[in-house]
């Protein structure tokens, strides 16, 4: 019923001003629409941001990118001050802000709101 159809992310915060300006401007995601709702490009998918109380409650992934250059983007977001978290999967070796799994490599970091984010390398 749904396997035809595509999944989008969606990711409540509790500041969307400061939001806008991480997804924006330290994630460098296009911003396609913000009525009341804020939408970004990210490939081919769209990435939805809304402001609620509940915003960063979660202590789990809420989004995953998977990317083909993980050492490059986590590089890039380091020095826009972001700072990655590590978590013990009882396998694979962290080498600085990424996880190595055999050919497998993650990483996590967190939006202002506390939303954890993921970085996927397959």
């Amino acid at each position: 019923m749904l396997g035809d159809s595509t999944v989008t992310a969606t990711i409540a915060v509790k500041d969307g001003a400061e939001a806008k300006k991480f997804y924006s401007d330290t994630l460098g995601l296009e911003l396609v629409g913000e009525d009341p709702i804020l939408s970004y490009k990210s490939g081919a998918n769209l990435l939805y941001v809304y402001e609620s109380p509940t915003g960063g409650t979660g202590q789990a992934s809420c989004a995953t990118w998977n990317v083909s250059n993980m050492e490059e983007i986590v590089k890039d977001l380091e020095g826009k001050g972001v700072e990655f978290e590590h978590y013990d999967f009882g396998a694979g070796i962290n080498e600085s802000a990424i996880h190595v799994n055999g050919d497998s490599k993650a990483a996590w970091f967190k939006d202002p709101s506390g939303n954890v984010l993921a970085l996927v390398q397959m």
